[in-house]
């Protein structure tokens, strides 16, 4: 058989598979047929299976062009192809594909729709939304955003789950899922929706109709089935814990009758089981091949001894685990410092301690890059976004928007806004103004109870922490009145830091998947928050163990992110100075050490002797600063500022050819803000200069001469 490959690449394959540890190795000199990597975090998976394909085409058991690796994101697939590539077998016409299922779909549907289809012209459908809402509106449910992004998610795991729309109702009672709507109704939009795509224009189909008829295609006409097995003979499927019945369907399809077939997967790690994601057949891979080569990764090269062993206890207390597939983790890399485990009064207590916790770390050199804080929904972020620019951290948010540009809090801000401008109880003070907020907010979607539906929590959870938020400004501030909330929310989301790759990255746990970083902030660990609320009752009991185990999955996956420094914290309230009805996550309970100070908090909370958050003080009349830019500044927004323009502008000078010769944004040298603080306290030593906000160690070390030559320069011209 004709092997495309060069001699040279061959050689290089040969070299590396000697920097493999024993088990890497065994699974890519695996005989050709069904071969099952349980691979743990860390443990090297994506370089086992490129090396994998690279050692099956250097061998002469496939050709480079007859391998097909698919995966589930576009960044995983990208990954694969730069791998396969520096083995010379990838990105090129001839050689390995690596895709995403849609995409490889996408792909051989358009070569094959001529021969099934004929005529019939089709067209992508990158936008669902107009789509769902048409069959919303028919089946009488709202057409606003979130109700429309449930149900194109229920339309989504439907399809995902092989279910049809005329069997959704009765899927969902046996499966006991908690739909976002009366079952009936959402089975007649998904109806409503699969007729709309078909118009006297031709057929529109989603990602998931590219799966369906792709399967269909090599399924019900033997010709394609014959040309495409001509084609593609062996396969390698990543991240096997997470495809969905219609994913393996396709995969089946591609098979036929062959098990030329690799997959890499880890159970621990299943957490998308919302989308109709399993791990079934991952467990099930042995008693489907019964000859299969079964090869289990469990070094661990990610994460120091310490982090591994609490990721090892982690996942040892879930329930339900097949014997044969558990992983035990066995760290490879050098000692590290034990994780830290602590407790607060309350979240902006748990934000800025964490934020004074990644300051040291980027003094003692760590790059922001290299530091993630890991909270279970979006909606956590605020806290620690206000915490971070308080501190003059850049910060990036992954996989979602910063708090306050999220549409749903931008709408609510302007339900506030207008509200005032109607002249709605202009005089609502303290407890009366945050009475008016939940008001407002209720109109939104802010109800007593969680509602169900993954959007509408996320929203309901956006509209609740706005809500903590006035009741904490409203707590320092009795006199504060709906136009001074407003002031003040249009200064936060003014002093946000613009997303930025050096910056500290804030993630979902979701979001976090596959990746990783030297330092990691596990927060907001509380029962109610992880696991989250709508798998407990309202005792406290679990309501569904499935979904409750998938929690402590997503604590593993956070943890395992973690190369070094790890902290995991939890508050006892939402807001500053309310009532402490929270208690840690019941994943923790034997996790925190007995010595622990965090351990003893919980013990006597009774007891407890935290330090009180302290408010800067304005250099003007003395008064705590409440928001960020007063805090940045110095001084009260009502204060009289006594900026030097001159000196301003000629920071800004500074600024822009310093930023420019090191290849840095300017506000990472320093903010807009932090030069308007400079200019207006003309600071005359080290010690003045670094008692800004925004000005650490670091920062007066590289920067401090500077301002000072040309503040010195200023004072005497």
């Amino acid at each position: 058989m004709m092997v495309r490959v060069t001699a040279a690449a061959t050689q290089q394959a040969k070299l590396r598979l000697d920097e493999l540890d024993a088990e890497q190795a065994a699974a890519v000199r695996a005989p050709r047929g069904p071969v099952c990597v349980l691979a743990g975090a860390g443990t090297g998976k994506t370089r086992t299976i490129t090396h994998r394909i690279a050692h099956l085409v250097s061998a002469g058991h496939v050709r480079s062009d007859q391998v097909l690796a698919v995966t589930f994101t576009a960044r995983a697939a990208g990954e694969l192809r730069n791998r396969l590539r520096a083995l010379g077998l990838g990105g090129d016409a001839g050689q390995v594909q690596a895709r995403t299922f849609h995409a490889a779909a996408l792909r051989q549907l358009r070569y094959f729709w001529p021969q099934v289809v004929g005529d019939v012209p089709w067209k992508l459908l990158d936008r669902k939304f107009p789509v769902v809402a048409q069959a919303a509106g028919r089946a009488g449910l709202g057409t606003d955003t979130e109700t429309l992004r449930d149900l194109t998610s229920e339309i989504e795991w439907a399809k995902g789950s092989l279910i049809a729309p005329e069997d959704y109702a009765a899927a969902v009672a046996r499966l006991q899922r908690d739909a976002p709507f009366e079952a009936s109704k959402v089975a007649a939009v998904y109806a409503g929706y699969e007729s709309a795509k078909a118009t006297s224009g031709g057929i529109l189909l989603d990602f998931d109709d590219l799966l369906l008829h792709t399967a269909a295609a090599l399924e019900d006409y033997a010709s394609v089935a014959e040309e495409f097995r001509g084609r593609y003979r062996s396969f390698v499927v990543d991240e096997y814990q997470d495809v969905t019945p219609l994913q393996q369907r396709v995969l089946d399809a591609w098979l036929g009758d062959r098990d030329d077939l690799t997959v890499v997967g880890d159970a621990n790690q299943t957490i998308y089981s919302f989308t109709g994601a399993s791990p079934t057949f991952l467990l099930d891979f042995s008693r489907r091949f019964p000859d299969a080569t079964v090869i289990r990764l469990e070094r661990d090269y990610r994460s120091t001894p310490q982090v591994v062993s609490l990721a090892n206890r982690v996942i040892g207390a879930a329930r339900g685990r097949i014997a044969g597939t558990r992983l035990q983790l066995i760290g490879q890399r050098p000692e590290g410092p034990e994780p830290g485990f602590a407790e607060y009064d309350d979240e902006p207590a748990e934000a800025a301690a964490a934020a004074k916790a990644i300051a040291a770390l980027l003094e003692k050199g760590t790059p922001a890059s290299e530091v993630a804080i890991l909270y279970r929904i979006n909606a956590q972020s605020e806290a620690y976004e206000q915490a971070l620019t308080e501190a003059g951290i850049p910060y990036q948010v992954r996989g979602g928007e910063g708090f306050f540009n999220r549409p749903d809090v931008r709408q609510a801000v302007q339900a506030l806004r207008q509200a005032g401008a109607r002249d709605y109880l202009p005089d609502a003070r303290g407890p009366e103004l945050v009475t008016l907020v939940r008001a407002v907010l209720a109109r939104l979607g802010l109800t007593n109870e969680e509602p169900v539906g993954v959007q509408a929590r996320e929203r309901w959870s956006a509209l609740v922490a706005l809500v903590a938020l006035t009741e904490e400004l409203a707590g320092h501030e009795p006199e504060l009145d709906l136009p001074a909330l407003l002031r003040e929310l249009a200064a936060r989301a003014e002093a946000r830091h613009p997303p930025t790759v050096q910056g500290v990255t804030l993630a979902s746990l979701h979001a976090a998947k596959g990746l990783e970083w030297d330092a990691v902030f596990l927060v907001g660990l509380a029962d109610g928050t992880l696991p989250i609320q709508h798998v407990l009752g309202p005792d406290g009991a679990v309501s569904d163990e499935a979904a409750l185990e998938e929690e402590r999955r997503l604590l593993y996956v956070g943890v395992t992110r973690a190369r070094v420094h790890l902290q995991l914290s939890w508050a006892l309230a939402r807001s500053e100075g309310g009532r402490k009805v929270r208690r840690r996550s019941r994943f923790l309970n034997g996790l925190v050490p007995d010595d622990s100070p965090a351990s003893r908090i919980a013990q006597h909370p009774t007891d407890r002797r935290g330090p009180k958050r302290v408010h800067p003080t304005c250099r003007v009349c003395g008064r705590p600063l409440l928001n960020t830019q007063a805090t940045m500044l110095g001084r009260c927004a009502r204060c009289p500022a006594d900026i030097d323009t001159e000196l301003l502008t000629a920071l800004k000078e500074w600024r822009k050819e310093k930023a420019d010769e090191l290849s840095l944004p300017h506000f990472v040298v320093f903010s807009d803000t932090t030069l308007t603080a400079i200019a207006e306290q003309r600071p005359a030593d080290d010690g003045a200069l670094v008692s800004i906000p925004g000005i650490g160690a670091k920062k007066l070390q590289t920067y401090g001469a500077d301002v000072l030559a040309i503040i010195r320069a200023r004072s005497q011209s």
